[in-house]
């Protein structure tokens, strides 16, 4: 998902290379994907939380049982992963919002040529 991310933020600067004469759509078709972005955010976030919580749980539970240290190692790997690729969730999306604002900045100075 961080490849298709980046794959539209590029195509979007592209656009606005160009001077794009349909703005509107661009707007609105920008508006949703930004939401689909951050729907996939928030699912991210959940997941890398949950991942964090067990390896919690695992880590304490190793004190009594300590085989499950090494099942705590794995989990704290995936977490390790998931914040790195929630941190390029997080900053790709914050990068839409910036495109957004220069389309609607694009757009007010086109209505009021």
């Amino acid at each position: 998902m961080a490849k298709d991310l980046y794959d539209y933020i590029k195509y979007i600067d592209n656009l606005l290379e160009k001077n794009n004469n349909n703005l509107t759509k661009l707007k609105e078709e920008h508006l949703i994907k930004i939401q689909f972005f951050q729907h996939e955010r928030l699912i991210h976030l959940l997941v890398t939380l949950f991942y964090f919580i067990f390896m919690l749980i695992f880590l304490a539970w190793s004190s009594t049982i300590p085989l499950f240290i090494i099942v705590a190692l794995i989990l704290m790997i995936c977490v390790v992963f998931y914040v790195i690729y929630y941190f390029k969730l997080e900053n790709g999306v914050q990068y839409l919002y910036k495109q957004y604002d220069e389309i609607m900045r694009k757009n007010c100075k086109k209505e009021k040529l």
